[in-house]
């Protein structure tokens, strides 16, 4: 692959006299521009550096610099301006560097032209060593604030410049506004190497000029002055940005036709942003990277666009999820971390959680060691849920907490013009439309801002989680609680406590050993088809069981008998299912249809029956319950390790991969009709009937045969195909 100096000689051979360059007055061709930054290499040559930092604003000279260093193969090392004097000595001493480069030329410095200013460092350390062909190392802030270099080489930059040119050559736009800082590597790649490489116009200008402060302060009306007076066709954004862009749109302050592409990422998007937005005029597209893979990993285009996603991975990697959700990325990935030293895997693991569609299209939930867990065993991504709020409540900022309690709450830094009722209404409303799970019990509202100064964010706007959980009682305690119920009281929705007193009969279910065993690698295949066995007990009778229940039900539970009607029709059938994964096990499906089921769910069946017959027939929802919540939370990622463990088919799967993926639906619209079951006496019925149902089928979980704790996943493997 030709490295990067050689792709944009060859963009200058074909546009010299274009226009490349504009900061303030100054004006570059292609031809200009390539000459500047080949004197300025030619005069790094002599300084005889091999390893530089590159300090400074966005301006003419910082980016004449950055290519210079590429044109000599001289390691650059951008240094964030909002970094700490602390981190920038850190990144000074970690990366060994001979020499600051300066986009400002002032007195104590060499100057090499153009603006640039060089510092020779005296007292540097011997230089680290550092992975073979290392052109540029890019330092993460980091949610302990120590920052992390990460090592790439012009192969990598490039490979990524030309995947993104390729997706973005129709839609991209012909002039650029380095709107971040340019030492940010998705701005230096996709701001300025991408561009440059289409042929188009960069304009850089001082940050404060735009109405950036540091690293997440912003002046709204400064910002809308220089967009309106510059009138960009692509920008690069963080969430934030994307936020205030539309809000100065609504409200007329910024013009909006210009706009061809505008690129959002570094933090979860919500759609309604998206959509939002978009009828704008604003044409924003949510993509996803990371600094080990070059910046970019996917990303949304008007060509292929699918808002809730990052969009369809660059062709020049490959992205996988795994059985634990994780996001794996092969190709392009860094040459490791700077100071460390091993092979790196073949494939990366980002940190982040996420799936793939059918069609390929990525989706992101968030970072895997910030899930929120609540006591239900609901996994949260607080990075979803922040992203909801944010939008939905129009605050500054929100922070959600609540690992181990039943149900999230948030931290909030809310905008002054904004009263808590307002707050309230919006987060009643946003409740109303989040998963049970997910819905927030409690609101505070924080007397003052988040800051680095405190510990509680990264010098760059990121959560410092940790440092947010460990001084929890404080920030709560500076903070005003927001009331979420209505005014006089809104008593729970019975789902909601239906949820509540079923918990503790639902551990029994969650502490079955059957799910460690699956997670260590110890299921047989004795164990599977005993349980496919006492799962076509149970489900054989779940059509017959509803059709006595709508026999029974008053006529006041009318709407609830319609929707009995609806169910059945999806669920007939799938005791069959059943049997033919059983089959595909190489079981004999009629010697199991006539097996004897386990004595714990022959119970669970004849109880259910009894109940319907001679006590409340609304105790039939308490199984639906217990059965659709356990399959949404444990059939499809239990069922991928069992394959996987047990070489089995994908015809030995049908039962529990389609019931992951129906309950989702099947639990909303239970969680809706639960909600409209107003009798008291139906609502005991049902949750006395859960408690039990729990009981009994988390007996049946208890009695699955498992292979011994020491046994090891090979051997259990090898036990369960012989």
């Amino acid at each position: 692959m030709a490295n990067l100096p050689d792709l944009f000689r060859n963009v200058v051979a074909r546009h010299p006299d274009a226009t490349a360059l504009v900061s303030g007055s100054l004006r570059y061709s292609f031809h200009s521009l390539f000459a500047a930054v080949a004197k300025v290499a030619e005069r790094l040559r002599h300084q005889q550096v091999s390893r530089v930092g590159l300090c400074g604003d966005n301006s003419a000279a910082w980016v004449i610099a950055d290519l210079a260093c590429l044109e000599a193969g001289v390691v650059c090392v951008p240094v964030p301006p909002f970094f700490s004097p602390q981190q920038r000595e850190h990144l000074i001493r970690q990366a060994g560097l001979q020499a600051l480069l300066w986009s400002e030329d002032s007195a104590g410095q060499q100057s090499l032209g153009y603006g640039i200013g060089i510092t020779g460092l005296s007292d540097a350390s011997d230089p680290v060593g550092l992975p073979e062909s290392t052109a540029k190392i890019t330092f993460t802030s980091g949610s302990t604030g120590t920052p992390k270099g990460v090592c790439l080489s012009q192969a990598h930059l490039a490979a990524t410049v030309l995947s993104l040119r390729q997706r973005l050559e129709a839609n991209g736009g012909q002039y650029h506004l380095c709107l971040l800082p340019l030492a940010t590597l998705l701005e230096n790649v996709a701001g300025l190497y991408l561009p440059l490489l289409m042929g188009s116009v960069v304009r850089v200008e001082p940050l404060a000029s735009l109405g950036m402060a540091g690293s997440s302060g912003v002046d709204a009306q400064r910002l809308a002055m220089a967009l309106n007076s510059w009138q960009p066709e692509s920008l690069i954004l963080v969430p934030e940005l994307a936020r205030l862009l539309a809000g100065l749109a609504e409200h007329g302050v910024l013009a909006t036709g210009g706009f061809r592409f505008l690129a959002v990422g570094g933090g979860k998007v919500a759609p309604d942003l998206l959509d939002r937005a978009r009828a704008l005029r604003l044409p924003l597209f949510e993509g996803y990277g990371l600094s080990e893979c070059g910046s970019v990993v996917a990303l949304n285009t008007p060509d292929n666009d699918r808002p809730g996603t990052v969009g369809l991975p660059l062709n020049h990697v490959e992205v996988r999820v795994d059985s634990q959700r994780r996001i794996l990325v092969r190709g392009n990935t860094h040459l490791g971390y700077l100071g460390e030293s091993g092979p790196q895997d073949e494939w990366l693991d980002t940190g982040d959680l996420g799936s793939v569609s059918a069609d390929g299209f990525l989706t992101v939930d968030g970072r895997s060691k910030n899930l929120l867990i609540t006591s239900f065993g609901r996994n949260i991504s607080p990075e979803w849920l922040e992203s909801e709020l944010v939008e939905a409540l129009g605050v500054q900022r929100a922070v959600a907490v609540g690992d181990g309690d039943a149900q999230p709450s948030a931290l909030i830094v809310a905008s002054s013009g904004q009263s808590s009722e307002q707050i309230a209404v919006a987060c009643r409303e946003l409740n109303d439309r989040l998963p049970d799970y997910a819905r927030l019990s409690s609101l505070y509202r924080l007397h003052s801002p988040l800051s680095a100064s405190n510990g509680h964010l990264t010098t760059n706007g990121r959560l410092i989680r940790h440092h947010i959980q460990s001084d929890l009682p404080h920030l709560i305690a500076n903070s005003d609680l927001i009331e979420l119920t209505q005014p006089g009281g809104r008593t729970m929705a019975f789902f909601d406590r239906l949820q509540a007193e079923t918990a503790q009969a639902r551990t029994h279910v969650t502490s079955a050993p059957v799910i460690q065993a699956v997670q260590q690698g110890r299921m047989t295949l004795e164990g599977y088809t005993w349980f496919l066995t006492q799962a076509f007990h149970h489900v054989k009778h779940t059509v017959p069981l509803m059709m006595a229940c709508g026999g029974r039900l008053p006529e006041r539970l009318e709407d609830v008998r319609k929707a009995l009607v609806e169910y059945i029709d999806e669920e007939y059938g799938h005791h069959e299912w059943i049997l033919n994964d059983l089959q595909a096990c190489g079981e004999d499906r009629e010697e199991r249809r006539a097996s004897q089921p386990d004595l714990s769910i022959e119970l669970m069946v004849a109880y259910l029956y009894h109940q319907i017959d001679r006590g409340n027939p609304a105790a039939f929802f308490g199984m639906v319950q217990v059965l659709e919540g356990t399959s949404i939370e444990l059939a499809t990622p239990l069922a991928r390790q069992i394959q996987e463990q047990l070489q089995l088919p994908d015809q030995a799967f049908s039962y529990l991969y389609s019931h992951g993926e129906l309950d989702q639906d099947h639990f909303e619209f239970f969680r809706d009709l639960m909600n409209n079951i107003t009798d008291p006496a139906d609502q005991q019925a049902i949750i006395d009937s859960a408690r039990v149902v729990y009981r009994l089928y988390g007996d049946m979980l208890h009695g699955i045969p498992l292979a011994s704790a020491t046994t090891t996943r090979q051997e259990a493997s090898d036990h369960a195909i012989a």
